[in-house]
């Protein structure tokens, strides 16, 4: 079977039903936490400013930021930040969200604050790939797991599968690491 790739009218009409929260935050510095929601909604959906900031205060104030609208980045702590950047992508009402190692950068105390975020977007029912060390948080909120060593899928399955009896010996290397603390 030969492989053709994807035209790029293809490919933009999956980027417009993916949304993705990154690792480091990536939101606009000089926007207030309502514009960097706002500003995927104006700017791909051409949505009216009203329209996108309705949208944008429901998904802040679903995150817990409904207080801080009129906030500036700089103003912000580590977890606050990240629930901008999941009120941003969970704005343009996506099919599915890409989330890149969401808690990586936040102190111990801010992770759980974003996890609940997670689990929430999880339960809502919109697709979720999650890149994460937070194993246990994995296991808990996942229906199929997918362990890469090195780059490489080398395991996959559902979490029972995964973690109570993981058949390859790099996967069991890994889970018995985190329980070393």
């Amino acid at each position: 079977m030969d492989y053709q790739s994807p035209d790029k009218a293809a490919i933009q009409a999956i980027r417009l039903r993916t949304a993705m929260v990154f690792q480091q935050f990536n939101v606009f510095k000089n926007m207030t936490v309502l514009e960097n929601v706002m500003d995927p909604l104006i700017v791909i959906q051409r949505k009216t400013k009203q329209q996108a900031r309705d949208i944008a205060v429901q998904e802040l104030e679903r995150v817990g930021l409904g207080a801080k609208l009129d906030h500036y980045p700089s103003q912000l702590s580590g977890g606050q930040l990240q629930r901008t950047g999941i009120a941003r992508a969970l704005a343009v009402r996506p099919d599915v969200m890409l989330f890149d190692e969401p808690t990586s950068s936040l102190d111990p105390e801010l992770v759980g604050e974003v996890l609940k975020v997670i689990k929430d977007v999880a339960s809502s029912g919109i697709t979720s790939l999650l890149v994460t060390h937070e194993m246990q948080f994995a296991k808990s909120i996942s229906n199929r797991i997918v362990f890469m060593d090195q780059g490489v899928v080398a395991a996959q399955g559902t979490p029972a599968e995964m973690f109570d009896n993981p058949s390859l010996p790099r996967l069991a290397q890994f889970l018995n690491s985190e329980k070393v603390f």
